[in-house]
């Protein structure tokens, strides 16, 4: 009996270890594929964080144009890169197209309108002195009013002649008072020049001068024709030694027209 009943045990339990391998094995590469699947989708999480990133970085780049590269999917970080480089050329087009209007004026307190304003004739403009507001007398101020009917420019600085123009003295200007911008006169608009005529007081250089002459400056140098200008009531004593002139501007400025 035991003899016949052995070899029927060791089938059985051959069949069980197979079953049991068969099984552990299953197991593993169950186990070995979830892995897999968890790496896969941690890799796939991770990538729209990278593209996010991308069109950030692009938009310290680019200027204005980093909104394109925002609306990239996965995997278009080359394409926001690019927009972003694209928005640094629109960049260097708008300096580039800066300069020609700088060239003609534009910014620099002028337009090229006013620079194809025809210069003012002595015959375009009315000048007139008055008496700065101080005691003794040390400074007249001249008013230049368009009255052409047209706008001119009124250059450099007026060219004064106390006495007879042969013979006057030249009345320097002050550097420090020419203005930054043309002065350009609407009709009926007018423009200053203030005028150190003496140091004040009385002294024995000093001349009573009751009318004087003034002339304006053409494109190419000083124009023909004198303006003949009325000193204020009762004249001016003018000492020529003492005398400088500032240069025509729309109004009379702290510091520059102080001299």
């Amino acid at each position: 009996m035991r003899t016949t009943h052995r070899p029927t045990r060791t089938p059985l339990l051959l069949a069980a270890l197979a079953a049991a391998s068969l099984s552990l094995t299953a197991c593993g590469g169950g186990d070995a594929g979830a892995k897999d699947a968890g790496s896969a989708a941690a890799t796939g999480s991770t990538a729209p964080r990278t593209t996010t990133a991308a069109p950030a970085a692009s938009a310290t780049t680019g200027s204005g144009e980093s909104a394109t590269g925002t609306t990239g999917t996965t995997g278009t970080t080359g394409t926001a890169g690019g927009s972003g480089a694209t928005g640094g050329s629109g960049e260097a087009t708008a300096s580039a197209s800066a300069a020609p209007a700088a060239a003609k004026g534009e910014g620099a307190g002028g337009t090229a309108a006013d620079a194809k304003a025809p210069v003012c004739a002595h015959d375009d403009v009315k000048v007139t002195a008055a008496k700065a507001d101080e005691v003794p007398t040390e400074h007249i101020v001249l008013t230049a009013t368009n009255t052409s009917g047209s706008a001119c420019r009124l250059l450099g600085h007026p060219l004064i002649a106390f006495g007879e123009i042969q013979t006057a003295k030249d009345v320097p200007p002050v550097a420090a008072s020419e203005p930054a911008a043309p002065v350009v006169l609407d009709p009926g608009a007018p423009a200053y020049a203030n005028v150190r005529v003496s140091l004040g007081g009385v002294h024995e250089d000093n001349k009573v001068v009751k009318e004087f002459l003034v002339n304006l400056f053409a494109a190419d140098g000083p124009a023909e024709g004198s303006i003949v200008v009325a000193a204020p009531a009762g004249g001016i004593a003018v000492d020529e030694k003492a005398a400088k002139t500032g240069y025509w501007t729309h109004e009379l400025r702290n510091g520059a027209d102080e001299f």
